[in-house]
């Protein structure tokens, strides 16, 4: 017998619910309920713009008012019109809010911790967490442009070529492949993309520039957020970056050993070409003129 997908659906909302306190008066023991410590997370983290801020929590315009209004009372919060654009609010943390905020951050801190340390699979853990979450966010997932230098794009280009070394029969040696160089992802040449869900990277895309061609490259996605439609968002926000940058016609390289991504290809307009390249690890080879 299987038990009912919706009474263990409904099992894991219960445990999350009481794991984070939602219900609590009191959560964390700072004397606020969940929603307003969670306001102000969002002003730390979000900036000070009243409607980033309720865009970020998903809240109706007057709950967030009266969250606003409530942190005001104690002396948390100050609510002023936007210098630049007086029809906008803005909502500052004082110096009491700030200090709210890091203690907020530190129980935060120790609780996922000790959620940690007491299960005997930290990382199956954590694997399962990010599933739900992708599960639950894909529709709020942002893709924007970083330095292919940086520490978000150098994680997800080292899970890539990690996930490349473990399919691949060869392996994967990342100095024997054609590995763009980083100018060549960066504006006016091309650029790179990271999906990002709250802060955290869920998958990357390169768009390297060139002189006939451009080329996609490096497109990954993090197994949790698979199958959801997020290879081919990265796919069409490097095309639109493409065609703002005045690129026509792009290339791009894969394996048959992910035939995942030979898929995504050609149900999205590329067309399969012969080899244009010298790199070991490639064997499929694409290219799409852009309209």
């Amino acid at each position: 017998m299987s038990l009912d997908p919706i009474a263990r659906i409904r099992r894991f909302n219960r445990a999350v619910t009481a794991q984070t306190g939602a219900l609590d008066h009191s959560f964390l023991g700072r004397g606020r309920p969940l929603g307003l410590a969670r306001t102000l997370h969002a002003i730390s983290h979000f900036g000070q713009d009243v409607a980033t801020i309720r865009a970020a929590l998903d809240l109706d315009k007057a709950v967030l008012s009266r969250n606003l209004k409530a942190l005001q009372a104690e002396g948390l919060v100050e609510l002023a019109a936007d210098p630049a654009d007086a029809r906008r609010k803005q909502a500052r943390l004082t110096p009491a809010g700030l200090a709210e905020v890091a203690a907020y951050d530190a129980l935060s801190d120790d609780q996922a911790q000790t959620l940690l340390n007491r299960h005997p699979r930290p990382d199956a853990l954590l694997a399962a967490m990010d599933l739900v979450a992708s599960a639950l966010t894909v529709d709020r997932v942002d893709i924007v442009a970083h330095d292919p230098r940086g520490d978000l794009a150098r994680h997800c280009l080292s899970e890539y070529y990690a996930e490349l070394a473990r399919r691949f029969d060869q392996g994967f040696d990342v100095t024997l492949s054609r590995d763009p160089d980083a100018a060549a992802m960066t504006h006016p040449h091309g650029t790179f993309l990271i999906a990002l869900s709250d802060g955290l990277p869920l998958g990357c895309v390169g768009l390297k520039g060139g002189t006939d061609y451009a080329e996609i490259k490096r497109l990954w996605v993090a197994p949790a957020a698979r199958r959801l439609g997020l290879s081919r968002r990265l796919m069409d926000a490097a095309e639109a970056a493409a065609r703002t940058l005045g690129i026509t016609l792009l290339r791009l390289d894969t394996n048959s050993a992910l035939p995942e991504a030979v898929a995504l290809y050609q149900t999205t307009g590329w067309t399969r070409i012969n080899r244009y390249n010298d790199d070991p690890y490639p064997d499929v080879f694409f290219e799409k003129q852009l309209k």
